[in-house]
């Protein structure tokens, strides 16, 4: 037996902790249903006293919720129960913490909740996207086809976010090349090459004196020290400015400034935006709800704090297309096909013709940003290269030019 300590979410939805003795995980999980709530992390402490966490809060990547949907709609489609669907999902699926939150929300469902009340109590696992479109699906007996969208939604996502991190593949390993590079000749080659040059005697040219100094502090262990430890202390801090709502947004702001990132930013994100609008438009859900929806999906503020006043314009009786424009922040044609799809009463159906261009227009701007890019980090390598270069060589010709005269 060991003691767990336990996170959990009451039916009211208060948090609340506490700790079991059990023979493992699942023993823990069960007592914790017991007692009506909802488990969000177990913790259980080995002989050592190490912490060992089984947290449903690990963020699922997009490419897996789209195999989930696919899974879960193909298998709707053949006739199996949402209750036989969740068994089988619970016992495929190969990351642990969707195969935990699958679990639970296949015992939450064998006792009697629906689908999305089980899936709403694992809010760290289960998007709002997918909770609201389940729960729609539900009331209107639409859940195949609700799933089958989600499923596209998500493959798309996975699409994109993979043609950007692809984008950064190449340039993030043509910087390391050059960092390793450098700085192997900063602590190895240039002090023995310019040491060569100390024992004959004579001046040293200025780049010289100057890859010199650059080459001590690397192979100083002070500065060594010193330059990790302030590389830490700014990461950290980064990511604590980042964490907080009023960091987020003044970094957001920056980069919706930056040029060529600013852009396409602008494009990921107006995809984004009018596809998941397009997918709960098309499953029943309202405007306003929509709106909420992609509030908490967006993961940018300067987005969110627009759409929350885009949001009270429309209950004010705006139209959608008006407050969007007056955000300025999506791309100028979003808000003219919105206002067309209003017009026409198809809103739905254009902002997935928006999505899609979108979507290309992304992969266009990746791949020019990419051409750009190669060649613009060769220049600056170069530059880099040439004047060690230059700085070892010089000291070479001065002595020459002084054993000439």
């Amino acid at each position: 037996m060991a003691t767990y300590n336990y996170k959990a979410k009451t039916a009211a939805g208060t948090t609340v902790t506490g700790s079991f003795e059990a023979a493992d995980k699942n023993m823990v999980v069960e007592l914790i249903k017991e007692k009506g709530y909802y488990p969000l992390s177990i913790e259980a402490k080995n002989e050592k006293g190490v912490e060992i966490n089984f947290k449903f809060n690990k963020k699922i990547k997009p490419k897996e919720f789209a195999v989930l949907c696919r899974q879960f709609h193909t298998m709707l489609n053949a006739g199996v129960t949402v209750i036989g669907c969740l068994d089988m999902l619970r016992q495929q699926t190969e990351n642990k913490t969707l195969k935990e939150a699958i679990s639970s929300v296949y015992d939450e469902v064998q006792k009697g909740s629906t689908l999305s009340e089980a899936m709403k109590a694992l809010p760290k696992v289960f998007p709002p996207l997918m909770v609201s479109m389940v729960e729609v699906g539900e009331v209107g007996g639409t859940l195949e086809a609700v799933l089958e969208r989600l499923a596209i939604q998500y493959e798309k996502d996975s699409k994109i976010k993979s043609k950007v991190s692809t984008a950064m593949v190449y340039p993030a390993v043509i910087g390391c090349i050059a960092l390793v590079m450098v700085t192997f000749m900063l602590i190895f080659i240039v002090p023995t090459f310019v040491g060569i040059i100390n024992s004959t005697g004579g001046e040293l040219p200025t780049p010289t004196k100057i890859l010199l100094y650059i080459s001590g502090l690397f192979t100083n262990p002070i500065f060594i020290v010193g330059l990790i430890t302030a590389i830490i202390l700014l990461r950290v801090g980064f990511k604590k400015f980042k964490s907080t709502e009023g960091g987020k947004y003044i970094i957001d702001k920056i980069i919706y400034k930056m040029p060529l990132v600013g852009p396409n930013v602008k494009k990921i994100l107006a995809a984004s935006f009018t596809r998941t609008m397009s997918t709960l438009l098309s499953s029943g859900v309202s405007l306003i709800q929509s709106l909420e929806v992609v509030d908490r999906v967006v993961n940018n503020q300067v987005v969110s704090r627009g759409l929350i006043q885009v949001s009270d314009d429309i209950k004010s009786g705006s139209n959608l297309a008006a407050p969007l424009e007056r955000m300025g922040i999506f791309p100028l044609m979003v808000t003219q096909m919105i206002s067309v799809g209003e017009e026409a009463g198809s809103l739905d159906a254009i902002m997935e013709k928006v999505a899609d261009f979108y979507d290309e227009e992304v992969e266009t701007s990746i791949s020019k940003l990419l051409a750009m890019l190669e060649p613009l980090m060769m220049m600056v390598l170069a530059v880099i290269v040439g004047f060690m270069v230059i700085a070892m060589i010089m000291p070479t010709f001065t002595m020459n030019q002084g054993i000439g005269q």
